[in-house]
């Protein structure tokens, strides 16, 4: 059979003639069986078209998943950067607390310190491989934060009772601000605006218009009003336990010598009497003649 002759015959309608085509066995079995393989390689191909759709679909959510979740780590790890900085400012004014009711600091560590979630993550970018290292990350980092958030809970309870006990003292701290405007110089060395040779400035230059008001930081005794080359006219207010503040270059004074001021009140206005290159106040806080940074108490 294989080997024995087949004849396929063709007409031809329209002509009224024929053709006859001679095929071996082994030649109709050779295209049958390719005709086979055709029929089975589309099917196949078909299937992998399928298969290749669905997997398509499937790495499209799973890349629209991924995005999503880091995404979110991004936005999670941006809101522990900003809680660390409301935990260290926290801490901050907690250390300035104790320095003004003379409350021994602790010497401990904060989260802040031990570096936050991943500041190099915060960026926008971040490969797959990293997201489940910032994801553990993250866990321990609000795990150190939540042990801190008691430590702080119970150091915060501590100062509120000594404050309730030391409620005067407290009143006569100079805790804010004594007027308003920007700091220029800061307290440290620096070069000097006249000779540029390095100086130690005993405390904050704060600069604004001439004739801004400058306020009593905290209750106080007016002990000093004169006139001095360097300071101009200068006011010395004490509070008592050593404590002093300084206000220099004055345009003119609102008090007098002896008088007892309360914090919020009017004492002075800006100048730039004395040694002095403009408007500006020259704010200082001595404890037993000794300059110390007025940072140190503005809580505001």
């Amino acid at each position: 059979m294989l080997f024995g002759k087949f004849h396929i015959v063709i007409f031809r309608e329209k002509r009224g003639s024929t053709r006859k085509l001679q095929l071996r066995g082994w030649m109709l079995l050779g295209l049958g069986t390719l005709l086979v393989a055709l029929l089975a390689g589309n099917l196949v191909l078909l299937k992998n078209a399928t298969n290749s759709g669905t997997l398509e679909r499937s790495l499209s959510l799973t890349e629209k998943s991924a995005n999503e979740q880091k995404s979110q780590l991004l936005n999670l790890s941006q809101k522990l950067v900003t809680l660390q900085k409301d935990v260290s400012r926290i801490r901050d004014f907690d250390s300035k607390l104790r320095v003004m009711i003379n409350l021994e600091q602790e010497n401990t560590m904060s989260v802040a310190s031990r570096g936050g979630p991943g500041q190099d993550m915060t960026k926008g970018y971040l490969p797959i491989y990293r997201q489940e290292l910032l994801a553990r990350k993250m866990n321990e980092f609000l795990r150190q934060l939540s042990v801190e958030a008691r430590l702080e809970e119970v150091r915060q309870q501590e100062i509120i009772q000594r404050l309730r006990a030391n409620k005067d003292v407290l009143e006569s701290t100079p805790s804010v601000w004594p007027a308003g405007g920007w700091v220029t110089s800061g307290f440290g060395w620096r070069s000097s605006p006249f000779t540029a040779k390095k100086e130690f400035h005993k405390g904050l230059d704060i600069s604004a218009p001439a004739g801004t008001p400058i306020y009593a930081p905290s209750r106080g005794v007016v002990s000093f009003i004169e006139r001095d080359p360097s300071y101009g006219l200068v006011l010395n207010i004490t509070h008592g336990t050593g404590l002093v503040t300084r206000y220099a270059h004055l345009q003119r004074v609102n008090t007098k010598q002896g008088q007892v001021v309360q914090r919020g009140e009017v004492i002075a206005f800006i100048g730039d009497s004395g040694r002095s290159t403009g408007p500006h106040l020259h704010y200082e806080v001595r404890i037993g003649g000794v300059p110390v940074n007025p940072m140190r108490y503005i809580l505001n």
